[in-house]
């Protein structure tokens, strides 16, 4: 439990979080590019890309997407069990801390529904 009486902690923690959200929204549109990339490249040049190298950015894609909501999630349980070792001094009166939280889990909800589609999508 934090004993400082000071918001700017409760601001850290939030600052923190946003942070790992950034770095998991990058991580599914890094995934969701690098997916796509083997069907693109065969558009492209279908001389140059072997047929197995699009199941390598199938995967791999599909990899990177999975620890972008996997990110999300983790940062989103993090944030939360911080919020609990606050005391009410440390809550800004009117403040709502949830919004953040919010977010990231619905980031992690709709990464893991993307990457549901898209495994589905390959069968």
């Amino acid at each position: 439990m934090s004993d400082l009486q000071d918001p700017r902690v409760l601001f850290a923690a939030e600052r923190t979080l946003l942070a790992w959200n950034r770095t998991s929204l990058a991580l599914l549109a890094f995934g969701f590019i690098l997916e796509r990339a083997g069907l693109l490249l065969r558009a492209v040049s279908p001389q140059l890309v072997p047929r197995g190298n699009e199941a390598l950015t199938f995967w791999l894609g599909l990899a990177f997407i999975l620890l972008g909501a996997g990110t999300a999630a983790y940062s989103s349980r993090q944030y939360l069990a911080l919020l609990k070792t606050l005391s009410a001094a440390e809550f800004p009166s009117g403040y709502t801390p949830r919004w953040g939280l919010v977010v990231n889990l619905v980031v992690a909800a709709l990464g893991g529904a993307l990457a549901i589609i898209i495994a589905l999508g390959r069968s």
